[in-house]
Formats: structure tokens, sequence, C-alpha cells
């Protein structure tokens, strides 16, 4: 018995960071190359129109069907709203709602500029990896646009 606790004593344990792991290993890294140059490198213009053509007339698509749907929920929740209060089943505190709102607000506003620091670096990842793929990157809003057009 004591053999098997000396063997547990001397074996290492390595600690890994999961944030520093998170950094490194990024899933656009393991997607793009650690280095994400242009993609022209790697496909010609046609295939790089395509591709970004396709993937942008997915996320239209997907886009519009369900913004429909949220479109459709909010408007039908407050047209029921609308007849429940006008019918004598529901009494709205209007100026409640206006307060609760106004606070919704400033708390927004709050959150907002505490959250700057990483939405502004995402933006600029994002702009910086448009700059370098700009033939994907067209093809993928002219996609968008038309996936939310059928």
């Amino acid at each position: 018995a004591d053999q098997g606790d000396a063997e547990s004593e001397d074996e290492a344990y390595e600690v890994v960071d999961l944030t520093e792991y998170a950094r490194s290993h990024q899933w656009w890294s393991r997607l793009f190359g650690t280095n994400s140059g242009p993609i022209a490198e790697k496909y010609s213009v046609a295939t790089q129109i395509m591709m970004g053509g396709v993937t942008g007339w997915c996320a239209g698509y997907l886009f519009q069907r369900v913004g429909k749907i949220a479109a459709t929920a909010a408007g039908g929740g407050f047209l029921l709203l609308q007849i429940a209060n006008h019918s004598g089943y529901v009494q709205v505190d209007w100026k409640k709602v206006e307060t609760d709102v106004n606070k919704a607000k400033k708390q927004l506003k709050k959150k907002a500029n505490t959250a700057a620091p990483e939405i502004n670096t995402f933006i600029e990842e994002a702009t910086a990896f448009v700059k370098r793929n700009v033939v994907v990157s067209s093809g993928f809003v002219g996609g968008f646009l038309l996936g939310v057009a059928s």
C-alpha cells in the first residue's frame, strides 16, 4: 500500500489555464489557420464568390424566416394584449410601463459602456477579416441579400 501512495505523490499534473487555452485555440484559427491570410491564395475567384454566395444565401434565408416568426409572435402578442385591454380583461398601468422602460434604457446604456471593449475588438477582427477576404465577403453580402429576398 505504501508503494501506491509513493507513486501517486510522484505523479505530476499539468495545470491548464482554460482562458489562455481558449485564446490560443480559437475556432477560426483551426478553420483558417493561425495566420488567416486572404483566402484568395487558396481558391480561385469563382470558388470564393460561390462559397461566399452560398453561405450568405443560407444566412439570409434563415435570417428572413426567423425574423418573420419573431415579428409575427411580437405583433400577435401585442394585438392580443390590446384586444384584452379594450375588452376589460386586462388593465395596463401605462405609467408603470413607462417608468420600467426608462429604467431598462438606463441599465442598457450602463451595460453597453462596460461591454464596449469586447465588442470593439470583435468588430476590429471582423473588419480585418473582411479586408483580407474581399471577394468572399462580397459574395456573402450578395448571397445574404438574395436569401433575405427569397
